[in-house]
């Protein structure tokens, strides 16, 4: 904070800690000049934003993108505006009515589209018909809608799993460039952790449910591409990868994820989402000796008592 106190620029970016993020802030540095970046998991978002509702905004940009509304955003927005920022909101995760509406009496400009990628609603927004800007957004919405048709979107989205890299990603998306010898090198030493990160998982991993297969797995790193080799394996319906603190990340082909999440106060997107297991010593004992909990069994009871009719809101 004492950085950002002392900032040169007059925009304030604060998003994810992915490549759409990368894509974001590659895209806002093409548009603003002298950003200042703060990567942010889900998890540190309120208390990062909260600390910067704390900070004079003298009138400068606070723009937040890819990081969903949370439970007391409210009121730290309402904190920040009279700090005398002027605070910008760009993200494609799934909000409710009540959540944009909070959002948007606290904000100078909202935008929640979940048909695209964050770095596709920055690259509308702020390089409109700008070319470059517009092939990044393509190929960075290709890994993160999961749609995987551009060679090129896996290797940068595995590269941004390392928290090191994105700052490199960035300023490569920034000028244009999609690829090359660092991306290839870094990707292909990222291939054989994961490899190994993804055998271990599977090896520690239980199914669960009886609507739906459920797989639940512990996180070794790579939990999209763990959830991928899961299903292509096992043919499960919903794979939750968790870590140790309670975290885990969820996807489903019923498009439920954000469902499932929100009832562990998380959220997300109906394919992919994420929330918390409340983890205690017990828990931790229990699935080192059992590979359950009870936990496990409470997702698997709130994932079957999803109405069909809820499975497309």
């Amino acid at each position: 904070m004492k950085s950002v106190e002392e900032r040169k620029g007059h925009v304030v970016h604060l998003t994810h800690n992915d490549l759409d993020a990368a894509g974001c802030d590659a895209v806002h540095r093409m548009h603003h000049d002298n950003v200042f970046t703060i990567w942010a998991s889900v998890g540190k978002f309120p208390h990062l934003l909260s600390a910067l509702a704390d900070v004079q905004g003298k009138g400068d940009i606070l723009s937040i993108s890819d990081l969903g509304y949370f439970t007391g955003a409210r009121e730290i927005l309402e904190k920040a505006q009279a700090n005398n920022w002027r605070i910008e909101w760009r993200d494609h995760h799934r909000w409710t009515p009540e959540e944009i509406a909070h959002a948007t009496n606290c904000t100078n400009y909202l935008k929640v589209d979940t048909d695209t990628c964050a770095t596709g609603i920055c690259a509308r927004d702020l390089m409109p018909g700008n070319t470059t800007a517009g092939e990044i957004a393509r190929v960075v919405c290709d890994y993160d809608l999961w749609k995987h048709q551009d060679p090129r979107s896996a290797p940068l989205g595995q590269v941004c799993t390392i928290h090191a890299n994105l700052n490199q990603v960035r300023d490569r998306l920034a000028r244009g460039i999609l690829s090359d010898d660092w991306i290839r090198k870094e990707f292909a030493e990222i291939e054989k952790e994961r490899e190994h990160a993804i055998s271990k998982s599977k090896r520690r991993m239980v199914i669960l449910g009886s609507r739906f297969r459920i797989a639940f797995a512990p996180l070794y790193g790579y939990p999209s591409e763990t959830a991928h080799a899961i299903r292509d394996e096992f043919f499960t319906d919903i794979e939750v990868v968790y870590g140790k603190s309670g975290r885990f990340s969820i996807r489903s082909k019923p498009p439920i994820s954000h469902l499932i999440a929100r009832a562990f106060n998380g959220g997300g997107h109906p394919p992919a989402a994420g929330g918390t297991f409340s983890f205690t010593f017990l828990d931790r004992a229990s699935l080192a000796l059992t590979r359950k909990n009870h936990h496990f069994e409470e997702l698997v009871q709130v994932a079957e008592k999803i109405p069909q009719d809820d499975e497309d809101q």
